[in-house]
């Protein structure tokens, strides 16, 4: 075992030590979402760009905020409720004494309003991608839901709408009603409306109004123009998760009111558990008590906060360690590109670099023009030092000074931290960086980087990076490239189409194609970077057959980076690059596309990708998630491939899957997941994931994935029927797609102890079977579901592990299927 391996868990445990101890105030910076005595704080509100400004539509929010905390309140049993809710308002809106942003970003807020609909229209959901008892990534709101009054008809209060969410965001509980399967058959094999509890009441009602079940029911399905209808007086006070507009409602179901027979999600999710039974396992609830007396706890208070001008600076180091691996050439390459590229204008930038002390290289510049652009390179470290000792809290502190210069503080700012690590003294400025308000997204190259390092990322909200010290990798890159803007303004972002390298042998060539689609377009680059020697031979072909050549590119032989820029709009379809080696040595060739979208009315495709993990510790596998989409919808039939990149290992390669097995727990979200625990080596881990999708292929979901509050078609009331407004749909025009699309993303780092040195134990159970289903005819009973793999979701073949299977021939319960051939 190394000394890494030894004094990680030690640096890391002195680390939570020392957090501990600080003010416990700065550790909600960055932090999310904290319970501290039965009141949640930091809850993030963020209002999409493309939101036009509303005066009544902050003043709803904070409405609907107030009526949830006071249900879920008494709910929950006077557990928990709302104490601060943060509120960030775009810069697209007119500014109004807000408060200025700290660590808040649009990409870390846990509710987010936009004006994106899917194709039902106004319904509120929460996108959760992992497991029962889980927290889920974000509730969804559109504005017309906030504003329209008229919705609550068939949603309920708004407020009540939110808790159903909250508890799929927090706890992890699903949906407890089903429209796909509206009736099931129970044990005694009678026909029963999906609902929970089953004590909540209604009728059958067929196209002329009120029925008996069997005109319902032709052969065991719904006939056309049935629905049941629910009374709109009941005596059942549960469930939130099954129909939370019903105003005798009030609490989550138990395990004496829960329905396990019903075929929704929270029984298949959460095996047959009741949501009250999840919610108190969670960790809000072990670590609470109800509290005392009758009354109600004090309404939330709110903050309005707005981002002003965007602040970056670059703290980078130049100590003699940088010159290993041609480690200051990739970080001048990537700098370069972020510089010219990839930072949106009107930012204000800074540079700072550090070896034992820190220095500014250039005050904060404002970026207007590309004439801003190149000064700022110019000034990017051309040398390193002879000094191998590092300071981070150095270069930060030189950080800070430079954008305190703009407005005092630095809240709100954005460091962009790139070291070689061999700095264990990190936890002597954690004080100053937490309470500074600036955000620290971390770069970590080679490997000797300590792990406070991701650490002081994560507790600032920044993100982690780690670059392998290979050639052609091109993590340093990509990095840059995924650093968030914090605005959510996906029209003005920069999207990566590729990314790729290749040890090219000498007279040999780097040749593929990448795919400009027609929702993106404009800003097109083509950004190619070379090793040693000179440039290589470019040629790159457009869609109608143009040919671009390497006098065509801006070239910089000191960085050894060529650069195209696309005027106007790039022509959709293939484009070709060949990267020729004309030189008589080894030559790491890399190239990255990158584009902006075409138009502000269509959304471009996307994919976002993170990791999950229990543990750093060995056995323990990381959940790869590649969130890909349309605005709100889920792109399907992608083919979505990760890249994990050890620090001396080869690269790893994995195909995720949004099949509902395994690591993907709901098919056909546009969610892709898997399971990796291939660990070659302790330490760091890059990750990377490529998404292609072909225009032959049918891919964009009619409806958006997620669990939803139910909108209610009407009622019965007084023995009357009483129909709210059919549910808006949203007809969308989808253009005519010729070419499909590519896209890259990065999807951070993370690290792996206490690997074995020799070969792997079989410690990797299967995964749970979640899909399962029985059908009964005559005397034989039929069984389908999805086979994950031998372990976790892999084993069996690449295929076969994510292969639909039925048993035959089962002829009661004490016997084993005798057969099983795949569907």
């Amino acid at each position: 075992m190394t000394r890494r391996d030894n004094v990680g868990p030690v640096c890391s445990l002195k680390f939570v030590t020392l957090l501990v101890a600080l003010i416990p105030e700065l550790l909600f910076l960055g932090a999310g979402v904290q319970l501290q005595d039965n009141g949640y704080d930091g809850l993030l509100i963020a209002i999409n760009p493309q939101v036009s400004e509303d005066q009544n539509l902050i003043p709803n929010i904070k409405e609907m905020i107030t009526e949830a905390s006071f249900y879920l309140f008494n709910a929950t049993k006077r557990r928990v409720f709302f104490r601060n809710i943060k509120i960030l308002i775009p810069t697209t809106w007119k500014a109004n004494n807000y408060s200025k942003v700290k660590q808040e970003l649009y990409e870390k807020a846990n509710v987010i309003v936009t004006d994106w609909y899917g194709a039902h229209g106004d319904d509120p959901y929460t996108l959760q991608y992992r497991g029962c008892g889980k927290e889920g990534k974000y509730i969804h709101f559109t504005s017309n839901f906030l504003l329209n009054d008229d919705l609550t008809a068939g949603y309920g209060p708004r407020g009540r709408v939110f808790v159903h969410e909250w508890a799929h965001l927090r706890w992890g509980v699903f949906d407890e009603y089903n429209n796909e399967k509206p009736f099931y058959i129970n044990g005694q094999n009678q026909i029963k409306v999906t609902r929970c509890s089953s004590d909540i009441t209604g009728i059958f009602v067929c196209e002329k109004g009120p029925c008996p079940q069997e005109n319902c029911i032709i052969s065991k399905l719904f006939k056309e123009g049935c629905m049941f209808i629910y009374n709109s007086t009941q005596n059942a006070t549960a469930s939130i998760m099954f129909m939370q507009s019903l105003s005798s409602v009030v609490e989550f179901c138990n395990a004496r009111t829960h329905n396990q027979e019903a075929p929704n999600l929270q029984n298949q999710m959460c095996s047959l558990r009741s949501a009250w039974d999840v919610i108190t396992d969670s960790a809000d609830f072990n670590h609470s008590f109800p509290m005392n007396g009758t009354g109600l706890p004090p309404p939330p208070v709110f903050s309005l906060i707005q981002a002003g001008d965007k602040v970056v600076c670059l703290v980078l180091d130049v100590s003699s360690k940088m010159e290993e691996a041609d480690r200051l050439l990739r970080l001048q390459q990537a700098a370069e590109f972020y510089l010219m590229q990839i930072v949106e204008i009107h930012t204000f930038v800074g540079i700072v670099s550090f070896n034992s002390k820190g220095e500014i290289r250039a005050q904060l510049h404002q970026i207007n023009s590309d004439d801003d652009r190149k000064l700022l390179v110019s000034h990017l470290p051309s040398t390193v030092s002879a000094e191998a000792q590092t300071s981070v809290c150095s270069g930060l502190k030189k950080g800070f000074e430079v954008v305190e210069k703009l407005n005092g503080k630095a809240h709100g700012s954005v460091m962009i931290l790139v070291t070689s690590g061999g700095d264990e003294h990190i936890g002597n400025c954690l004080l100053t960086v937490l309470s500074s308000g600036s955000t620290i997204h971390s770069i970590a190259l080679g490997s000797s980087v300590v792990e406070n390092l991701e650490e002081l990322s994560h507790h600032t909200g920044g993100v982690k990076f780690f670059v392998p010290d290979k050639s052609n990798s091109n993590s340093m890159i990509d990095a840059f490239s995924r650093i968030p803007s914090g605005t959510g303004d996906i029209f003005q972002q920069r999207i990566q189409l590729e990314s790729t390298g290749e040890n090219v042998k000498p007279h040999h060539q780097l040749k593929n194609t990448v795919t400009v689609d027609n929702r993106v377009g404009n800003d097109t680059t083509f950004l190619v970077t070379w090793q040693t020697s000179g440039p290589p031979e470019i040629a790159l072909v457009d869609p109608n057959g143009r040919k671009y050549y390497t006098s065509d590119f801006i070239t910089n032989p000191a960085l050894r980076t060529a650069r195209l820029c696309i005027p106007g709009t790039a022509e959709p379809g293939l484009w070709t690059y060949t990267l020729n080696n004309t030189h008589h040595s080894l030559q790491a060739l890399k190239v990255t596309v990158t584009s902006r979208a075409s138009s502000s009315a269509m959304p471009p495709a996307t994919v976002e990708v993170f990791v999950e993990r229990d543990s750093p510790r060995f056995p323990h596998p990381v959940m790869i998630y590649a969130n890909v989409r349309k605005g709100i919808y889920p792109i399907l039939n992608a083919t979505v491939t990760a890249t994990i990149e050890p620090e001396t290992a080869d690269p790893v390669v994995l195909k995720l899957f949004d099949d509902g097995a395994g690591a993907d727990i709901i098919k056909n979200d546009g969610i892709y997941s898997r399971y990796f625990f291939s660990f070659a080596v302790n330490g760091s881990y890059s990750l990377k994931v490529h998404v292609s999708y072909s225009s032959s292929i049918s891919g964009l979901a009619h409806s958006v994935p997620g669990n939803r509050a139910i909108y209610v078609p009407g009622y019965i009331a007084n023995g009357n029927i009483q129909m709210n407004a059919p549910r808006k749909s949203v007809g969308r025009h989808e253009e005519e797609q010729k070419w499909g699309f590519s896209r890259v993303s990065s999807g951070g780092s993370f690290s792996v102890i206490g690997v074995p040195a020799g070969p792997h134990p079989d410690v990797f159970p299967p995964c749970k079977i979640i899909d399962l289903e029985a059908v009964k005819v005559e005397e034989e009973v039929t069984l389908s579901w999805t086979a994950p793999g031998e372990d976790y979701d892999q084993g069996q073949g690449e295929d076969s592990g994510r292969t639909s299977w039925r048993a035959f021939s089962i002829e009661n319960h004490r016997h084993r299927n005798n057969g099983y051939v795949p569907l």
